[in-house]
């Protein structure tokens, strides 16, 4: 914020934000300041008459100095004014006034230059969110009835809207409650605009090389000789501060003296000179960059600070940024052949996008899929990801026409929230499959680490499995799952065919198949003299099996010479198939030119044929595809209406409860301690009302240091009652000698305190707590994970299950299916579907319809209040009247002030 603002009151920061316009480009919101008054003057210069008769109801063609002081200075609380920039000029004015607590007129003008680039609709997100944490519930916006731009603005923002006609002018009053259909067209536009922003860069019709070298094997003169040997089909211009030409092609001194458009820029100068050459593109006109040049965040605080200035100074010119530190761009569309990469050689044209986080990795992993014999649509190398990340990538793949499939190649996922929401959306159209490297968090026997929820590795793939996201273990598995997704139908079954002439081979497919959760048939054992007529015969009967989803085809050499018949078998049976066919075709990895169906650029086709250098590998991919199509063509399920939610009361708790809590806290782990710096356990008390606001009611505990202190307890809470120790990981270290239970008489209770204070001593806190009837006991815990978000686990609560690992981990919110399928995934869930032990009717079987609204309360507690680091509820009993929680505790921390995927749309963030 500028200096001048120390007069009036200060604004939150998260209220300035970069964001992605309707043609790709970018703009800067912040809130207006006294110091814009020469913007704000110069801007309104340039309004067309029409523009400021629509705004002002009448001529005004210049702002007097007492307008512009008026304009310029708010305070931030009753009036209220954003302003868009691009390229240090002010382009969009956006402002409120309230007229009452809880209500405000609004009104926002747009530059003609920039009227249809999506200006005013992400300014109205914005101020709308500003108003609501003012307190402010309607806007109230008086329109022209010829203004019929920036009706449609109001209207199709999503909100709740009526209209009224008075005096010749329209007055809509909007109701800012955020609502289903704001947030699919706050959604819809961010999908748009981000898609367009990466086809800007995918599409360029002239691509300067800035650092381009005379000097060979140097990082300019290999991007630029890749441009040219690539047969881009645009201008490629070299700069170079001397030489009249590089590579024999004509070369410019800087960008601001090339005499024609430039769309891209392949930036490979020193770190230090980065920032002079985007400000140079900037005043270009440049779309985009491509930054293969390394020193930014990867090289320490002061590259990261480097970084921060080169996205920061990028975005105000409206361009996005590639890498730093990255290998570079390819689209492999003939139209553009763009090479806009360190790898001198491109797989040919195909159905697949690859993002890779890792530049290093990037040209093996291109030279891989060449010799797999596959193809790619586009390719995206983004280093650092200081702008461009894999989720711009997923919006921009999920409506282009030519990747069909998509991998990625991630080491950290900077937004999981958008994420998982962008993965679950576009693998519902197209796969995604992922390797994630780096590992995941080391879990505590409670799964609380410091800074929220840590998770088991298996735990991050079942995350992945439940956004719709194929998660493999490294290159080669990727790369053996996109051969079946890119060139073969999906199995509509796990039923698998399996057909050879190796009966040893042919049962490693079937055991593989087992292992992986499929079905399949006898094998086909054709013998080692089998001809290609037998393999047609075989195929032409287990692909016409309405039992049989998909095929495994077995095939080694035999002692006659080995042909291609059948070769040509399967790849003419594959063509015809609405079924998956894959093969171990010669131990042969890839696609061999043999299995392959060739278009007229010689590009790999649907219908060929994916052979494994073992059948172990063969099954996999095809587990991977099965699995996929079977998530594909489930329910979704839905979020079931909870109408006892009071967030209002929840948010009040949880402020009181973190001004109550004790500046430290800290919680024994085996005998030892292990302090949360960002977290702070809260009272049983206030976690009990925190939960109570979701309509989850804890059974009360009463804390008790004496023998007499139990007795009057258990009288207040009425026999029968139980008496337990009370730490965090008791049931593992003790077992189950932690809780006395059926407790009935005061003698009882005296005699089961006294017997767990000589067990623990000062280890734990001894707790009276009315007795539930007997049931299944389960443990429900929940949190932040700095990889995925919100996240909910379920498990049963006995010493076994504990130290099995037997949990079940899914993103929040839970949909009903989501918690179905939480409650499915452990190993012990069958205990909770039958009788108890002497149970004797129907009507005594747990109640686990109440489990799963449980967990699904639980899940809307944690997504709706980041503030909530870790939720433990343990023990949760089920039994026959319902889900009874025994025991609840719960960490809070400082929310940020913008918590990612919420709110209105923006970049991820820089320091401003």
């Amino acid at each position: 914020m500028s200096s001048s603002l120390a007069v009036v009151q200060s604004y939150p920061n998260h209220w300035e934000a970069d964001v992605v316009l309707t043609d790709g480009g970018t703009a800067h919101l912040r809130p207006i300041t006294p110091d814009d008054a020469d913007l704000l003057r110069e801007f309104h210069s340039r309004l067309s008459p029409e523009t400021i008769y629509y705004r002002f109801f009448a001529p005004y063609p210049r702002l007097s100095d007492r307008d512009v002081r008026r304009f310029t200075t708010v305070d931030y609380e009753d009036r209220v004014a954003l302003v868009a920039t691009i390229s240090d000029s002010l382009v969009a004015v956006v402002r409120y006034d309230k007229v009452s607590p809880e209500e405000a007129e609004v009104a926002f003008v747009v530059e003609d230059a920039h009227q249809g680039r999506g200006l005013a609709s992400v300014l109205l997100e914005h101020i709308g969110a500003a108003a609501r944490e003012r307190g402010v519930r309607r806007f109230i916006a008086d329109v022209l009835p010829e203004n019929r731009r920036m009706i449609n603005v109001f209207r199709e923002a999503g909100y709740t809207a009526q209209q009224t006609f008075d005096e010749g002018v329209i007055r809509l009053t909007l109701d800012l409650q955020p609502t289903d259909d704001a947030k699919e067209v706050m959604q819809a536009r961010e999908q748009r605009a981000e898609s367009r922003s990466i086809a800007r860069l995918l599409f360029p019709e002239s691509v300067a090389v800035i650092g381009a070298s005379r000097t060979a094997h140097t990082i300019g003169q290999t991007a630029l000789r890749n441009l040219l040997s690539g047969e881009f089909q645009g201008p490629v211009y070299p700069v170079h501060p001397e030489a009249k030409a590089v590579v024999g092609v004509r070369a410019y001194p800087s960008v601001l003296d090339i005499p024609d458009q430039v769309d891209l820029a392949v930036v490979a100068v020193r770190a230090e000179a980065v920032t002079e050459v985007v400000e140079q593109c900037a005043e270009k006109g440049v779309h985009g960059l491509v930054v293969v040049s390394s020193g930014f965040g990867e090289a320490g605080p002061e590259g990261r600070a480097r970084q921060d200035e080169l996205v920061r100074t990028a975005r105000a010119a409206g361009m996005r940024v590639v890498g730093p530190n990255c290998l570079g761009i390819a689209n492999s569309d003939p139209a553009v052949s763009l090479n806009a990469t360190l790898s001198p050689d491109l797989p040919p044209r195909g159905p697949i996008g690859f993002f890779s986080q890792s530049g290093a990795l990037g040209r093996a992993i291109l030279q891989r899929v060449a010799e797999r014999g596959m193809g790619l649509s586009t390719f995206v190398s983004a280093g650092n990801r200081a702008d461009v990340s894999g989720n711009d990538l997923v919006q921009y793949w999920q409506e282009d026409p030519a990747t069909e499939v998509v991998l990625q190649y991630l080491e950290s996922l900077g937004n999981p929230r958008k994420f998982t929401r962008l993965a679950r959306r576009l693998a519902k159209q197209k796969p995604v499959v992922a390797v994630r490297s780096g590992g995941s968090a080391q879990a505590t026997p409670t799964g609380h680490a410091a800074g929220g929820l840590a998770l088991p590795d298996y735990a991050v793939t079942s995350l992945f499995q439940q956004a719709g996201v194929v998660r493999v273990d490294d290159i080669t598995q990727m790369f053996d799952a996109a051969q079946v997704f890119a060139y073969q139908p999906l199995p509509e079954g796990p039923r698998v065919g399996i057909i050879g002439n190796s009966d040893s081979l042919e049962l490693l497919v079937k055991d593989a198949a087992v292992r992986q959760g499929l079905k399949p048939h006898e094998p086909v054992n054709l013998g080692p003299q089998a001809t290609a007529e037998d393999f047609d015969l075989a195929l032409e009967t287990a692909l016409a099996a309405e039992d049989v989803h998909s095929v495994v085809v077995v095939f080694v050499p035999a002692l006659q010479p080995i042909g291609d018949d059948v070769a040509r078998v399967l790849r003419a049976r594959s063509l015809g198939s609405d079924k998956p066919v894959v093969t171990t075709y010669l131990a042969r990895q890839g696609i061999p030119e043999e299995l392959r169906h060739v278009g007229e650029r010689g590009e790999t086709l649907r219908g060929s044929v994916p052979s494994y250098p073992s059948p172990e590998d063969a099954v996999r991919a095809l587990a991977h595809a099965t699995r996929y199509a079977q998530w594909r063509d489930r329910k979704p399920g839905r979020h079931p209406e909870l109408p006892d939610i009071d967030r209002a009361r929840a948010r009040a708790t949880i402020t009181r409860a973190l001004k109550g809590a004790p500046a430290e806290n800290s919680v024994a782990w085996f005998g030892g301690e292990r302090r949360y710096d960002e977290e702070t356990a809260i009272s049983s008390q206030d976690a009990r009302d925190l939960l109570a606001c979701y309509g989850i009611a804890a059974y009360p505990d009463i804390p008790v240091t004496s023998a007499d202190e139990a007795v009057v307890a258990a009288g207040e809470l009425g026999y029968p009652v139980v008496v337990k120790a009370d730490a965090p990981d008791l049931r593992v270290r003790a077992g189950g000698t932690f809780v006395r239970a059926d407790l009935r008489t005061p003698d009882d209770v005296r005699s089961a305190y006294l017997s767990l204070h000589d067990r623990f001593g000062a280890e734990a806190d001894l707790v009276v707590q009315r007795m539930a009837a007997p049931g299944v006991p389960t443990v429900i815990r929940a949190g932040d994970n700095k990889s995925f978000g919100s996240v909910v686990s379920f498990g049963l609560a006995d010493v076994t299950a504990e130290l099995l690992d037997d949990r079940a981990f899914r993103l929040a919110p839970l949909t009903d299916m989501d918690a179905a399928d939480l409650i499915h995934a452990v190993r012990a869930a069958p205990l909770l579907f039958g009788l108890p032990a002497g149970a004797t009717s129907l009507a005594e079987q747990p109640n686990v319809e109440a489990l799963e609204e449980l967990l699904i309360r639980v899940s809307r507690l944690v997504e709706a209040f980041p503030e909530i680091g870790y939720v433990d509820l343990d023990p949760v009993l089920v039994n026959a009247t319902g889900a009874h929680v025994l025991g609840a505790r719960m960490w809070l921390r400082e929310a940020p002030e913008v918590r990612p995927d919420a709110g209105p749309r923006r970049l991820r963030g820089v320091t401003f």
